[in-house]
């Protein structure tokens, strides 16, 4: 297996690790939501301080709001730190960004298509002979970007959380799992069907790495955390702690005695997301980069419309019409278009969204207990419909 830069920290972080607390605190003893207005002339949004009212609650133990642009501004948290104290969450809090990662990637990519450096018409063979096997010779760059690539998920042991839990600190190498992915055979043909997977990310990175000559990680450093001054931001490697304050994460699952309750999972490796979710943020950065994005600042000219370009296909698993372009995906919200991408990762769902002209944006962080669940998070969800309305 090859060595990678990136991931490079020891794995003796592990040591020591002691599982969170097993059952919420009471409703009555958790503190009250806390919200803090941007300005002292701004009038409170009452649907958004009831979104995130009353944490902790079964479904999240945090959450941390930032809503933006030319319709008003609201910032908000609620819940606790950890349950151990009891404590205010931390609104200033780094969290793990999961698949608001991949906005991150495709903004390079479409830099780097700009560029003349990547063709996204051209074959990711053609850039990755030694690595992507003749019988995906017909996956695109385009269709690696907007899921309409075909190629199935890569294996990883176990399939339920507690079997994830038990190997959260091993090490994942994105050509392993490329190598995994492409050694089944295609889903379906490239370009006929849509399936969200974060394997055609992963490629992505490569295909960075490849056409730069350089990490993945310092791409993305030098494209966009750099010049927009993301400075809480930061690519984790193998490292599964999230440094400097954060709020802590539990999970929902089968404890050691046989039940079910809450395990605190700040600390797990996110080396299986690489390029497609192992990204750590804050929502201030966050918001910083949702709003050059939509403003035009990271992916410039007629490259800026494939991240509004839904492929007329539909989805492998639904049969639905398509619902992500390159890098973002679309909901129709309180009867308009908003555009963004959020992201799971145990004990974190985050979000970043906006309307197409950032009339009203939209960042979270929500310490879900039920992060990577069959549905959305319900405070996650509260929270969506309190900035823009029912679908």
């Amino acid at each position: 297996m090859k060595t990678r830069t990136s991931l490079l920290t020891a794995a003796v972080l592990v040591a020591g690790i002691a599982a969170g607390p097993s059952v919420l605190p009471a409703a009555a003893s958790a503190p009250p939501a806390t919200t803090a207005r941007a300005t002292a002339e701004q009038a409170p949004n009452t649907a958004l301080e009831t979104a995130i009212a009353g944490l902790p609650t079964a479904d999240a133990t945090a959450a941390l709001v930032r809503v933006g642009g030319k319709e008003g501004v609201w910032r908000g948290s609620s819940g606790v730190h950890d349950l151990r104290t009891g404590r205010p969450a931390d609104p200033a809090a780094r969290f793990r960004a999961g698949s608001v990662t991949k906005v991150f990637t495709a903004a390079v990519a479409l830099q780097l298509a700009a560029e003349g450096r990547l063709d996204l018409d051209r074959s990711a063979r053609s850039y990755l002979p030694d690595l992507i096997p003749a019988s995906y010779a017909g996956v695109t760059v385009r269709q690696l970007l907007n899921h309409t690539h075909g190629i199935p998920a890569p294996d990883f042991p176990g399939t339920t959380v507690e079997e994830a839990y038990a190997n959260r600190f091993r090490i994942h190498d994105p050509e392993d799992m490329v190598r995994s992915a492409t050694s089944k055979k295609p889903e379906f043909a490239p370009g006929e069907r849509q399936h969200y997977l974060n394997i055609g990310y992963t490629i992505a990175g490569l295909l960075i790495e490849r056409v730069t000559h350089d990490s993945y990680e310092h791409q993305v450093a030098r494209r966009v955390l750099g010049p927009l001054g993301l400075r809480d931001t930061y690519f984790p490697g193998a490292n599964p702690r999230i440094t400097g304050p954060h709020n802590h994460g539990y999970q929902t699952m089968r404890l050691d005695d046989g039940t079910a309750g809450l395990r605190d999972v700040s600390v797990w490796g996110t080396t299986d997301g690489w390029a497609a979710g192992d990204l750590v943020s804050t929502t201030a950065d966050l918001e910083r980069f949702t709003n050059a994005l939509f403003g035009g600042r990271i992916v410039r000219g007629p490259l800026m419309d494939e991240m509004f370009t839904l492929p007329e296909v539909t989805d492998f698993g639904t049969g639905e019409p398509a619902a992500y372009a390159v890098g973002l995906s679309m909901k129709v919200l309180g009867g308009r278009e908003v555009w963004g991408k959020t992201g799971g990762r145990w004990g974190y769902n985050a979000a970043i969204a906006s309307t197409r002209g950032g009339s009203r944006t939209l960042v979270y962080s929500v310490n879900s207990t039920d992060a990577k669940g069959q549905g959305m998070n319900r405070t996650a969800e509260k929270i969506m419909v309190a900035a823009y309305g029912r679908p």
